[in-house]
This record gives C-alpha cells, sequence and structure tokens, in this order.
C-alpha cells in the first residue's frame, strides 16, 4: 500500500514539474501566434455562426483573415468556409440560410462572392471599380445590396505642354480642392463618391441607385417588400462643412427616387427596419456642439411620422441594434462602466442586461470592441471577451441564461502562459469627490504585499475607455515585472454623457488630476513603489502624459507615444482638421490663440525634469511627427535626457503590424529599464 502512494506521488510531482516547465510568460514573439474571432453571423436558425478568424503572418509581418463556419449544437463542425488562401470579410446570410454572400480579395481588388451551405460551391458575382462594403440582402434573397466608391477626375488649374517622346519629367502635381482630401491610415483619398448599389443574387450587372456628389456610405437596410432601401447619408447643400448631421433617407429600388426621414440637427445613423415593415429604428442625437454626446437609439414609423427616443432613460450610447423577430424590441450593444454589453430594449424602453463581456478584437490595447448577430429563434452569437485571452465565438440561447462558448482559438498557446492577473480598482478624485475606475494587471505570480514598479497607460481618444479586455501590450508589460495601471478618467465613454463632457473647454484638464489620484492610490495601498514610476501612453494618452510630466516629476522616466504638443498647429495640420473648433475649444485657433496654447503640452515644456523618449508613426496623419518632434526639439535644447523614435511606414495607429506593436513595447520598456 504505501508503495502505491509512493508511486502516486511520483507520478504526481512529475506532472506538476513538467506543468511548471511548460509554462512561461508572454513573449514578443507569441504575438504572431494569437487570433482572434471578429464579426459572428449567426444563420437565421440558429444552426451554424460565420465568423472571420484573424491571424498574423510572420513572414508578411501583417494581418490576416478568413472566414471560418462551425455548428451551435452537438455536431462540432468547424472548419474554413473556402479553400481560398486570401482575405474574406462581411459575411452575410441570406434570408433563408441557404447562401452567404461575402467580400473577397482578388490580385484586383475585393468583389462579392456566394457560398450555397449545400453544396459548398462559390460564385463571384462582381468586377467592381472599387471594393465594396456594407452588403445587404433583400428579403426575397433575389438581390444584394452594396455601398461602393465611384471615382471622379481631380481638378484640373493649368494646361501643361506635351512633354517630348521618352522624355522623364516629374510627376504630375496632386490637385485638390476638398474639405477632406486625405485620412490617417490611407493616406490621400483619390476624389470620388460613395453610392449605393444592387445586383442580382445569381450575378450580372450592378445598378447604381444613388448620384450626386454625396457620400452614401453607411449600413443598408431593405423594406419588408424590397421596394426601399433605407440608409443615412449627409445631401445637405453646406455638407462638407455640416460634416457632423446626416439624416435617414430611402432610395426606391426601381426609380432611384430618394426621400428624407429625418431632419434633425445632428447625426442620424444605422437605420434598421423592423421585420414586419412598420419601424425604423435608428441611433442619433441632436448636436449640442460639445466634446461628448451619447447616441440615442430612435424609432419612427417607415414614412418618417411618429419619431420618439426609446433609450432616453439610458444614459449610455448605442453603438449596434438588431431586431427581435417579432419586432417587439431590439437587441443592443452599449458600453457601461469599462464593459462592452448586450442587452434587450422593449419598444417601452425597457432594457434587460443580457451579456456584460463582449469585445476581444482589439490586441494592441484594452479598448471596447466586439460585435453580435441575432438568429431569427432569439439566440445570439457574439465575440466573448476575457482579460487573459483574445476573441472567442459565444452563444447565448434565448431561453439559457448560460452562454456557451463555440470556440478555443488560443488555447494552443495561452494555456501554457502565465498571464498577468487583471483587477478592477476604483477611488475617489480630489477634484469633486467623483468616483473614478481603472484597471491593475499584476506581473505573472506577483506577490501582492511587494511594492512593484508601477508602469501608468494612458488610453487614447480621450473619448473612449479601456476595460478588463485582453491587451497584447499591457501583458507584454506586465511580463516585464511591471504593476500596470490603466484607468478611466474624465472624459471616458461608458460613464455618462455628462461624465464624457467634462473635458468640453477643459482637455486635458481635470482628468489630469483624475490619473495622479490613482497612481497615488496604487502608492498608499503598498501596491506600486513610489520610487519607480513609469508613464506612457499613445494619442490623447501621449497628451496626456506629456501633461503629467509638465506638471510633476514624480515618474522615472516617460515615454510619450505619437501626442498633440501643440493644438494650434495640429489643428490644421492632421487629417481631421476641421473638426475640433467649438466642440473641443471655443472658436479656431486664429481666433482663440490663448485658449488652444494654454491646453497645449508644450506650454508646459519648461518645467519638464523626466527622462523622456518620444516615439511616432512617421506616416501619421493624424498626430502628425511635427507634433512628436516639438517635444523632442524642445527637450534636446533643454538638455533634457530624451530620444527620438521614428517607426517607419507606420501609420497613427503604430501596432497594426505585428512586428511595430513588438516595436513599440520593446522600446518602451528599453527605456524604462534605463531609469530603474
Amino acid at each position: 500500500m504505501n508503495k502505491i502512494k509512493l508511486l502516486l506521488f511520483v507520478s504526481l510531482f512529475s506532472v506538476l514539474q513538467t506543468n511548471a516547465q511548460t509554462q512561461k510568460s508572454f513573449e514578443y514573439l507569441d504575438v504572431f501566434q494569437l487570433e482572434y474571432a471578429a464579426d459572428p453571423q449567426i444563420s437565421p436558425k440558429g444552426d451554424y455562426v460565420v465568423y472571420k478568424r484573424m491571424g498574423f503572418d510572420i513572414m508578411e509581418d501583417k494581418s490576416k483573415g478568413g472566414l471560418w463556419i462551425l455548428s451551435t449544437d452537438d455536431r462540432n463542425m468547424h472548419h474554413k468556409l473556402t479553400s481560398r488562401d486570401v482575405n474574406e470579410s462581411q459575411a452575410r446570410w441570406s434570408p433563408s440560410g441557404d447562401r452567404i454572400a461575402f467580400v473577397s480579395g482578388t490580385e484586383n481588388g475585393s468583389e462579392i462572392y456566394v457560398y450555397w451551405t449545400a453544396s459548398g460551391a462559390i460564385a463571384k458575382l462582381t468586377q467592381l471599380e472599387n471594393s465594396p462594403s456594407n452588403i445587404s440582402w433583400s428579403p426575397d434573397g433575389k438581390h444584394i445590396a452594396f455601398t461602393m466608391k465611384v471615382n471622379a477626375k481631380a481638378p484640373v488649374l493649368a494646361k501643361m505642354p506635351e512633354k517630348p517622346k521618352n522624355a522623364k519629367w516629374a510627376e504630375a502635381p496632386r490637385i485638390t480642392d476638398r474639405l477632406k482630401h486625405e485620412a490617417d491610415g490611407a493616406g490621400y483619398l483619390k476624389p470620388g463618391f460613395t453610392h449605393i448599389f444592387t445586383i442580382s443574387s445569381e450575378g450580372g450587372t450592378p445598378r447604381q441607385l444613388t448620384s450626386g456628389n454625396y457620400n452614401h456610405g453607411g449600413s443598408l437596410s431593405w423594406g419588408a417588400n424590397g421596394a426601399m432601401i433605407y440608409f443615412s447619408a449627409n445631401r445637405n447643400e453646406d455638407w462638407e462643412y455640416d460634416f457632423r448631421n446626416s439624416e435617414v433617407y430611402s432610395v426606391h429600388t426601381q426609380t432611384g427616387g430618394i426621400t428624407a426621414l429625418t431632419d434633425a440637427n445632428g447625426p442620424d445613423n444605422a437605420p434598421i427596419v423592423s421585420p414586419d415593415g412598420k419601424y425604423i429604428a435608428y441611433v442619433g442625437f441632436v448636436d449640442k456642439v460639445q466634446t461628448y454626446q451619447t447616441q440615442k437609439l430612435q424609432l419612427m414609423k417607415v414614412d418618417g411620422s411618429e419619431k420618439r427616443v426609446l433609450t432616453a432613460a439610458i444614459d449610455r450610447s448605442i453603438s449596434d441594434a438588431v431586431w427581435a423577430n417579432d419586432s417587439k424590441g431590439l437587441f443592443l450593444q452599449y458600453n457601461d462602466l469599462g464593459l462592452t454589453k448586450i442587452g434587450y430594449l422593449d419598444l417601452g424602453g425597457n432594457l434587460t442586461e443580457l451579456v456584460k463581456n463582449v469585445g476581444g478584437t482589439t490586441l494592441g490595447r484594452p479598448y471596447a470592441s466586439g460585435s453580435f448577430s441575432v438568429s431569427d429563434t432569439g439566440t445570439i452569437a457574439y465575440t466573448l471577451s476575457k482579460p487573459d485571452r483574445p476573441a472567442d465565438i459565444a452563444l447565448l440561447p434565448k431561453k439559457g441564461k448560460t452562454p456557451k462558448v463555440l470556440t478555443a482559438l488560443n488555447d494552443d498557446l495561452l494555456n501554457y502562459r502565465t498571464m498577468g492577473e487583471v483587477e478592477e480598482i476604483w477611488y475617489t478624485s480630489t477634484v469633486d469627490g467623483r468616483k473614478v475606475q481603472g484597471w491593475v494587471v499584476y506581473p505573472p505570480n506577483h506577490n501582492k504585499a511587494q511594492p512593484a514598479p508601477l508602469l501608468v497607460e494612458n488610453h487614447g481618444g480621450p473619448i473612449l475607455n479601456y476595460g478588463p479586455h485582453f491587451s497584447a501590450e499591457i501583458q507584454l508589460y506586465a511580463a516585464a515585472g511591471y504593476v500596470v495601471f490603466y484607468p478611466n478618467p474624465r472624459g471616458s465613454t461608458s460613464y455618462g454623457e455628462e461624465f464624457g463632457n467634462l473635458l468640453y473647454n477643459n482637455y486635458p484638464g481635470d482628468d489630469y488630476n483624475d490619473v495622479m489620484d490613482g497612481v497615488h492610490e496604487l502608492v498608499q495601498k503598498g501596491v506600486a513603489d513610489k520610487e519607480r514610476l513609469y508613464v506612457t501612453g499613445g494619442s490623447a494618452g501621449g497628451i496626456m502624459t506629456a501633461w503629467i510630466i509638465g506638471k510633476n516629476n514624480e515618474f522615472k522616466a516617460a515615454v510619450v507615444a505619437k501626442p498633440v504638443m501643440n493644438w494650434i498647429s495640429k489643428t490644421l495640420v492632421a487629417d481631421n482638421y476641421y473638426g475640433y473648433a467649438n466642440s473641443r475649444y471655443p472658436g479656431q485657433p486664429w481666433e482663440n490663440f490663448e485658449n488652444y496654447w494654454k491646453f497645449s503640452p508644450i506650454s508646459l515644456v519648461g518645467n519638464v525634469q523626466t527622462p523622456t523618449m518620444v516615439m511616432v508613426g512617421m506616416d501619421d496623419l493624424r498626430t502628425p511627427p511635427s507634433e512628436a518632434k516639438q517635444l523632442y526639439h524642445a527637450l534636446k535644447l533643454r538638455k533634457i535626457e530624451t530620444v527620438l523614435v521614428e517607426i517607419p511606414e507606420a501609420s497613427h495607429g503604430i501596432a497594426a503590424r505585428p512586428s511595430n506593436l513588438i516595436t513599440k513595447v520593446a522600446h518602451t520598456l528599453a527605456w524604462f529599464e534605463k531609469f530603474k
């Protein structure tokens, strides 16, 4: 008997020792092995889900994504939708569930394809000028609507003389007369306008329904009888400058006649027709011209009459809505206290929370994300967010309270990694006594009784929020031995309109105090070592980091990533230069110079004593490299220890390529290690 016990003990010890050897912390190259599920689309009967499975190509250093299909019952069927090794997206089920339309890449651009579920046959339907978006089936399954940009010619100001044969002249100048002529990540925007098209679901020639010099680029919803398509656009005469406004319209699928159904001053977006064809739900708000306004779900009859706000009593922005099949209510997605939730709203405005862990589709930093869809039977498929891994597909049955997880895309990697534990924290602002929420991530196997170096990660936006979602960057920081603190100070979303709008004419402002109050709370609790404090952040987080080191000298080192240093120069140079006046600060920079300067971090640069790395993408059009260089040059002139890290071919989303995500984290950690 003793021999048996001894053998069992030895066997158990051997297993534990093997597990300990295979378990290690998250590493840089693990980033390339991560996968996540996105855009889950459940079939009308609820028996299948097709989703986009995203991963990374380590040789090409880019993301890749194909469509996969899985069963929702016990058949355990799960495979790639097609055998094509190309990017695929926008999968949408036909009303009867017999086909799936999707967009896929070809050598000549993206096209619309159809997959037949019974046979597995695939057909390419289109041969388009540009890539299609917003595909939507007609109720009878005979047509597919989509949006596409129609090219236009750039303005010509001068007629050049003809060059001699075989002469190698310089390229012709690029001329634009548009308000919006470039976009971060896309660069120069070729002239043209986005219009609505339909095509037979059996193929043929696309037919353009809209016309004119307006963009019709939002989601599409067919009327119950297929005679109308409902969409949102800005077709106002001064649409370029009245850019915050949009209306809900209908377009007749035969005559092309367009009717405006809303006229409020503000954005009216994403119309969806009820299954019984009686109502249109849409999101928007009456524009009060302020920093943050919550998107309300609104309802009207299909003729535009009897408008009312369904979520007037809900102080949260609605990001997505799907009608229940009986037309008696809608399923909503919204952010609440750092969490992304799905709820059911009846037509009386009563909201029932169903799911509170949606997300997991932004791998770099822990932003809110994710999506869902609903079957005719009321079963919900959604992207499941967890703190220790990216999104999987989960299912919430209509009558079930326990979600069913359908995928485990990262178990083969992350089951063998010890990840940092994520913990929620609430603390009190010294400004006005408000409660502020943040998140703390501990190093793997950390002894919480021992104060550790603290790394503060400030989120971007600033009208965004962080939550308890997986983040490759945060986990790499934790694996390097740092307790990571990421707060949601005033101005963050998911806490209501009043909280988000506290930055109106005051940014950066008291949000600085909210961040520092959280740091001091963690020091006071013994979580953080006050002699080893470090701070970083990108975009609005870079602004906050630059503001912090201009206000105090509590941090050993800082990394300021893609910041705005000078609101005057940024506002007139960035790709979104036209969007700041009045909603952020009163007037244009030349009308209110002192106010713009007052909130510019460069105004505090004379106070900075903190060793500071400055980082920016060389192709950044949102916070251009000239902003980062202002800080670097100022610190060099003041002989403050500094270094400039410029990332080639990177736009504002520095971490869009996996190697750049690693570059960002590795350089941040190397700088902090230098000052430990």
